[in-house]
């Protein structure tokens, strides 16, 4: 019998998108031998206070930064349901368009899993997904447990072996470790915004995207 694909999910605002997120995909994607990644740009993120940049600008440099790897593919199901833009109700869409048996695996950063019991309907979100959890050097997970909500413990076991978290109802969360490369969104916007260079923190065609468009780019008068 033909096992089931393995997919990846990889939210975020991707406002830029940029190496980071491409090489912790790719890493995880290998590490946890996913059939493909499904980079998913948010329409309206709960966790930003912040404008962000439209939807279509986002989008089209998703696509731009993930053509040409076999393995990677964007959605836009965040983005088709408009409004706020909560992880649990993505998951129950891809299931719902996905084929029969397909395991969905969330990725997210450390920080982000961290803050899992500020999400919506988190412990339902645990039953839909696998979840893969990336680190960077000198982190070291230790004590997987501590780091879940106080009312999610009761419902996993650790497993010292294989560091995983399983879940009562099969599901389980895998911690991984990625390349350590110190950059970020917030980073590459100001750098834009005082007129430096972002070659080598983006993809060329992110890059020349991003100058086509005037992205980021203080505004004459602006202070």
């Amino acid at each position: 019998m033909r096992a089931a694909a393995r997919i990846g999910v990889f939210g975020g605002t991707f406002d830029p998108i940029h190496i980071g997120h491409l090489r912790s995909a790719e890493e995880a994607r290998e590490q946890l031998g996913l059939a493909s990644v499904l980079f998913i740009p948010a329409a309206d993120p709960p966790h930003k206070n912040r404008r962000l940049t439209p939807a279509v600008h986002r989008l089209a440099m998703t696509r731009l930064a993930t053509a040409g790897h076999p393995a990677f593919r964007v959605s836009t199901i965040e983005i088709e349901r408009g409004g706020r833009s909560y992880t649990v109700d993505t998951l129950r869409g891809l299931r719902e368009r996905l084929p029969a048996g397909t395991r969905l695996t969330l990725l997210l950063g450390l920080d982000a899993f961290r803050d899992i019991g500020t999400w919506k309907d988190y412990r339902t979100l645990f039953t839909l997904a696998d979840l893969a959890v990336w680190s960077r050097p000198p982190h070291d997970i230790r004590a997987p447990l501590g780091l879940l909500p106080v009312a999610a413990r009761r419902d996993f076991c650790y497993v010292r072996n294989d560091k995983t978290l399983r879940h009562r109802t099969g599901t389980h969360i895998r911690f991984v470790t990625v390349t350590a490369l110190d950059v970020s969104a917030s980073d590459i916007r100001s750098r834009l915004q005082r007129g430096q260079s972002i070659r080598y923190l983006v993809p060329s065609s992110v890059e020349r995207y991003l100058s086509r468009h005037r992205l980021y780019r203080r505004r004459h008068g602006a202070s």
